[in-house]
């Protein structure tokens, strides 16, 4: 509806009172045509309000199916090893973290983060030693440990020594200054103390493949069928795939290879279900656990 205003003297109030009119009949006229009413209106605002609020901020909700297993073998496995695994990747991202020869800061710092490893040594290019912390080690190389590594590399091949006092593993990163090689820096530990990582340890088997050898939690005495593990083709078997299940005497295990340093260890235990056909590891989630 147009109004045209007309400006005249003594005709002021009256057009005022015109156009005043006008606006009422204007807003009565919406509702009489069908129009929203006034409490419509405010419900399709609140409505709008309430969409866009959930579209902006979110109900939180929880997917209970989410990380849902289908192979109770591999949860088994997976819920053994993963913050095992999840410490050693943490040591090894520090220890690679400089590839210069440390300072005292540096080993200091990794003292006290990783309180589980037995020391630390810096060797010169000759392989003397020039740094060792604590001066006087739990465990005595049984045998000089020989490093092999390919120039710039970023981490020299790992060392498993096998003592009277029981294996240690060493595995270290090599120190440049600009092109030329001065050296290294090495971290060692016991691996039996992986064990106490896992909330299950004694379900656990870490096996090293190269020396034939089995690490068990403590000093339990492994079963025959676990002992044949060490037996296997693991070299071979880890050509074609590196996770699946292995019959070893009359027991099935479900096994896993990761990276311990640069070289590959197997993680296995007894298989929690061994009518369940092995279609490939996958996992639904890989936690994160703290240092």
């Amino acid at each position: 509806m147009a109004h045209r205003f007309t400006s005249f003297a003594g005709a002021g109030a009256a057009c005022s009172s015109v156009f005043l009119f006008c606006a009422v009949l204007a807003l009565a006229g919406c509702g009489a045509f069908g129009g929203p009413s006034w409490d419509e209106s405010t419900d399709a605002m609140r409505h709008t309000m309430h969409s866009t609020r959930d579209y902006i901020n979110p109900s939180p909700t929880i997917d209970v199916n989410r990380y849902k297993w289908d192979n109770p073998n591999q949860e088994k496995l997976s819920l053994l090893f993963s913050p095992v695994d999840a410490k050693v990747m943490a040591l090894q991202r520090y220890v690679t973290s400089i590839d210069s020869r440390p300072n005292d800061a540096w080993i200091d710092a990794l003292l006290v983060r990783f309180p589980w490893i037995d020391g630390l040594l810096v060797a010169d290019s000759k392989g003397d030693i020039l740094v060792r912390r604590p001066p006087v080690p739990l465990k005595r190389f049984s045998s000089p440990l020989i490093f092999e590594s390919i120039w710039r590399e970023t981490l020299v091949k790992t060392v498993v020594d096998y003592t009277p006092l029981g294996p240690e593993l060493y595995f270290g990163m090599p120190n440049y200054e600009g092109p030329e090689f001065k050296g290294l820096h090495v971290v060692y530990f016991d691996p039996r103390v992986l064990f106490t990582f896992c909330p299950q340890p004694e379900e656990l088997l870490i096996i090293d493949p190269r020396a034939k050898k089995l690490w068990v939690y403590g000093d339990a005495t492994p079963t025959a069928d676990a002992q044949g593990l060490t037996e296997l083709p693991w070299a071979d078997m880890m050509k074609q795939k590196i996770h699946g299940v292995v019959e070893s005497g009359q027991t099935q295990f479900t096994w896993l290879a990761r990276f311990i340093g640069p070289d590959l260890f197997v993680y296995a235990t007894k298989s929690a279900n061994a009518t369940i056909e092995d279609k490939g590891f996958k996992f639904p989630f890989f936690g994160i656990y703290g240092d």
